[in-house]
């Protein structure tokens, strides 16, 4: 049975640009590592990007919301380094507004439902890497979980990182509680 891998978010301004933080681009070595060991072993692999649209900079104008990020089309929204390399044409992308990607919970709710339906479960395991852990990270696990509860989630701590450390760590007793597993703590 297939592992799946998701990368989140591990994008150029996540690592060195507006919102990077010092140590972020230590990630990429492993997380390219995780990401050739999955496709060597005959793995799926998806990435999920955060993306804002021309419209999310007017949202930003005269307000206290996050500084400009991954704004569509400009450098700062794409992947890290030789992480951009490695998306296969078989891997899935999900571009997403928020912390959380609807649409990769809509693919394995929908994997899910077709792995009921013939007495299995969709992925031996589903595990998560990337940026930032207590934001989009703990997000997409969440959303992994809701969708394939069955399946063991798995959070890497060794190839997610955080600006905020005590967050991080908030974050990873939280994922613990809900039945997702972190390991390399």
């Amino acid at each position: 049975m297939k592992k799946l891998l998701i990368v989140v978010d591990y994008q150029n301004d996540f690592v060195d640009g507006t919102l990077g933080f010092p140590g972020a681009e230590l990630l990429e070595e492993r997380i390219a590592a995780k990401i050739d060991e999955y496709r060597e072993a005959g793995n799926d692999i998806c990435f999920t990007l955060d993306m804002h649209g021309k419209s999310y900079l007017d949202t930003l104008e005269g307000t206290n919301l996050p500084v400009e990020h991954c704004i569509e089309g400009t450098p700062g929204s794409d992947l890290y380094g030789s992480i951009a390399e490695r998306v296969g044409a078989c891997d899935l992308v999900f571009e997403k507004p928020t912390f959380g990607s609807k649409e990769l919970f809509y693919r394995l709710a929908g994997i899910q439902k077709a792995a009921d339906e013939v007495g299995t479960k969709p992925f031996a395991s589903i595990e998560l890497v990337g940026l930032v852990s207590n934001i989009c990270v703990i997000a997409n696990a969440v959303l992994a979980k809701t969708a394939c509860p069955e399946v063991p989630i798995i959070v890497d701590a060794s190839c997610t990182d955080s600006f905020d450390r005590a967050l991080q760590d908030k974050a990873f007793d939280v994922m613990e509680g809900l039945q997702i597993q972190v390991i390399n703590r």
